[in-house]
């Protein structure tokens, strides 16, 4: 007789089992990972699958509830202490007995789907590098051949399918303090990541509770996600100021107080890792959980972070050719560099791109995917060393580009990072001058009703980054601006109240408030030098792949995030591209960083695509002056407003026609 058929869906993977074999081990047989924290006893609940019933013609077979084996003891206590929702069976108990299609809910799939609950809803698989496992040892007695660990790694062997487990030291350390308090019961962490299964960490009794930590280490901003490996959900996210800006805004400027000062790379090491450990305790306490439980780690970075946050020396980057001390992954115990995470956790670091193009490129690559993509595709990670990334339907090319902290609101008159009360949206009316804006913690305009209430806690403190970029793309659609970025002088009496003198130049006053914010000659200068640089880095792309347009253009990073296209080409920060093809892809490194944490099979994934990118260094390439000069105009042509006629429509203010508005005077 036949043995009867079983096919696991969504996976589609099928095959023949003797009746009475349990549904959990003919998974486990076909590499269709079902998880089960407590090996098959019925405790955990992790296992439950559903029978998919009718005729299959694909696999010629009829499925019915009724080919599994009827629910027994087992079963029937779960479902009396946790509930086993209708039409659900354990795997561990529930026996084939008949050809049978069995359907692994995506909560019960090690590979399944879950959401980030954020605004990006970004589907991740989940499949960690660090699983749960839950046994019961018989107590030892004089007959006992072998040690309590041996004991715990063969019961493990003997229930999961894992085989050559071993126990890591500080495991081993805490094994019998766990036995004793759990009654001879554990759960192990055991990772799966390497060349055999470790227990990494041992607790008493029973426990679910396994956490990961996601981390994107950027020069201005360092982002933290935790993240419940069992679930996929992200428990709590975290943001700070990454505090090394008081030793230099900009990276090259924290490579030089390295290089000059006796113990100044110890000194950002010391500095970052304090900042990664105190957003740990607040994540831990924000989520209610136990550090015990954070055992996986993956931190991205540039490489001058990467560097620092490893304790590796950082001053080769700052001087050609730019050679790091590793550009593999690297993988650690926590405790090696000094974070505060559970004992026998590790931290995962992508691999480097090149000297200047980091881990947090790498992580980019694997969140976009940009090269699925049938036309060429550019991703722009915006920052203080912007990450520049290329797909030309071929190849896929990188480089950074040195834009300096303007984008986020340093070297800005009024700037300052993103935070409640900082104006974030700017319109400026072309006939007027007059200024509309939205701060940061606020929904309503400047000029609408309930605006001084909705920000009197905190008050307008400045501008940030985005609300910059469209003061100036908004200055320059109402004819304040040329296109060589000089502010002109009032032409009427009614101007002066906007266009105010400053020294030999003007300014553009964009709030009259407390405190008075202004737009000056210095804050366009500054935004020219940073998006040209932006843009030369991507047209030395596009040279080296010898194509003249991209078909998509995806802003990345957490400023880029917040981002106006329309306002970003109307001043020119980018290649040329339909406005509809230009988006905001959110913060893509710590996406792909939060792709790596839930599934150990990206981080393979990643090394092998970096191996594929063509680097591109631009401090080597002479054409990469030539285009910043030329991108130095708003936006990059000698008209100012021709991309403008031709794209934008910025609602509900009339671009004015160059050839209408008045004459800009030279500047006193």
């Amino acid at each position: 007789m036949t043995d009867p058929l079983v096919v696991f869906q969504p996976s589609g993977k099928r095959g023949r089992f003797p009746a009475g074999t349990p549904v959990l081990e003919a998974a486990r047989a076909l590499g269709v990972y079902v998880e089960s924290v407590c090996g098959g006893r019925g405790i955990c609940g992790k296992c439950q699958v559903a029978v998919a019933e009718g005729q299959f013609a694909k696999f010629g077979i009829v499925s019915k509830a009724g080919h599994l084996s009827d629910a027994g003891a087992v079963e029937a206590r779960y479902a009396e202490k946790r509930e086993l929702a209708a039409g659900r069976r354990l795997s561990c108990s529930a026996a084939i007995t008949d050809d049978v299609v069995i359907e692994v809910p995506d909560a019960f799939r090690i590979a399944g789907q879950t959401i980030r609950k954020d605004a990006t809803s970004v589907g991740m698989v989940r499949n960690p590098a660090v699983r749960l496992c839950y046994v019961e040892l018989e107590p030892a007695d004089l007959a006992t051949q072998s040690g309590e660990a041996e004991r715990v790694s063969a019961a493990i062997e003997a229930h999961f399918g894992l085989a050559g487990v071993t126990m890591d030291f500080g495991a081993l350390q805490g094994l019998q303090a766990a036995l004793g308090a759990g009654a001879r019961k554990v759960t192990a962490a055991v990772r799966v990541d390497g060349p055999a299964p470790r227990i990494v960490s041992v607790f008493a009794g029973y426990t679910e509770e396994l956490t990961g930590l996601a981390v994107d280490i950027g020069s201005t901003t360092i982002a933290a996600h935790l993240v419940d490996l069992m679930s996929g959900e992200i428990v709590a996210s975290q943001g700070v100021g990454n505090p090394q800006i008081r030793f230099g805004e900009d990276l090259m400027s924290r490579v030089s107080y390295a290089m000059m000062n006796e113990g100044g790379a110890g000194a950002l090491t010391e500095t970052v890792r304090a900042a990664v450990n105190s957003l740990i305790t607040e994540l831990l306490d924000a989520a209610g959980r136990s550090r015990a439980s954070l055992l996986d780690a993956v931190v991205v970075g540039n490489p001058v972070m990467h560097h620092l946050f490893l304790g590796l020396d950082p001053t080769p980057l700052g001087q050609a050719p730019f050679t790091p001390a590793g550009s593999g992954a690297v993988s650690c115990r926590a405790d090696e560099i000094g974070l505060a995470l559970g004992t026998g956790a590790r931290v995962w670091v992508p691999p480097l791109i090149a000297g200047h193009v980091g881990a947090d490129a790498a992580a980019v690559l694997l969140a976009e995917r940009p090269q699925d993509n049938p036309h060429p595709t550019l991703i722009v990670d915006v920052g203080t060393n912007a990450e520049i990334v290329l797909w030309d339907t071929k190849t896929l090319y990188a480089a950074s580009s040195p834009t300096g902290p303007a984008f986020e609101g340093a070297e800005i008159s009024s700037g300052q990072r993103a935070a409640p009360g900082a104006i974030e949206r700017v319109r400026i009316d072309a006939g007027t001058l007059a200024a509309r804006f939205k701060v940061i913690g606020g929904e309503k305009w400047s000029d609408e009703p309930g605006f001084a209430d909705a920000v009197a806690a905190t008050g307008v403190t400045g501008i940030c980054g985005s609300g910059i970029i469209e003061a100036i793309a908004e200055m320059l659609m109402a004819g304040i601006v040329g296109a060589d970025g000089a502010i002109r002088g009032p032409q009427t009496e009614a101007e002066r109240a906007r266009l105010v003198p400053e020294g030999r130049t003007f300014a553009y006053l964009l709030s009259a408030g407390e405190p008075r914010l202004m737009v000056t000659q210095n804050d366009v200068r500054a935004i020219q030098l940073a998006k040209a640089a932006l843009y030369a880095g991507a047209r030395l792309l596009m040279d080296r792949a010898g194509i003249e347009a991209v078909g998509e253009i995806r802003l990345a990073g957490a400023f880029g995030s917040y981002i106006d296209p329309s306002h970003a080409m109307v001043i020119g920060m980018v290649p040329d591209c339909a406005l509809d093809r230009v988006t905001a892809v959110g913060n893509a490194a710590g996406q792909g960083a939060l792709m790596a944490l839930l599934d150990g099979a990206r981080r393979g994934e990643i090394a092998r695509t970096v191996a594929e990118v063509v680097k591109v260094e631009t401090a080597l390439e002479a054409r990469f002056q030539e285009h910043f000069v030329a991108a130095m105009g708003l936006p990059n042509s000698r008209d100012p407003f021709a991309l403008t006629r031709a794209r934008f429509s910025l609602p509900p203010l009339a671009v004015p026609d160059p050839g209408q508005r008045p004459r800009r005077r030279k500047s006193r």
